[in-house]
């Protein structure tokens, strides 16, 4: 059983006159998971939003190294089982299905 206890994410972009910086940083915790965004501008104060879900919410969550893995299985196998549905986070931290 593989579990995500951590992950980060980073996303600098070079636009003029501001550049933008965007982080995400998730960590599983014993009653599920937070989820934690920031987003700067240029030297302007960073904005952050952080997001709590339960233990049972993220039951089978599936996230970017995890999606990765189950990809090359799938393709290894080539075949999908049907209705494959697993909960994920979107770009903007919150919780939302995903389904192959």
């Amino acid at each position: 059983q593989l579990e995500t206890l951590e992950q980060e994410e980073q996303e600098c972009l070079e636009t003029k006159p501001h550049p933008t910086e965007k982080s995400t940083h998730m960590v599983s915790h014993h009653d599920g998971m937070t989820v934690t965004k920031t987003l700067q501008k240029g030297e302007a104060e960073p904005q952050c939003q952080s997001f709590s879900y339960n233990q049972a919410e993220v039951r089978g969550l599936l996230l970017e190294g995890t999606n990765l893995l189950l990809l090359r299985v799938l393709a290894r196998r080539q075949t999908v089982p049907p209705s494959l549905i697993f909960p994920v986070i979107d770009t903007e931290g919150h919780l939302c299905t995903s389904s192959y």
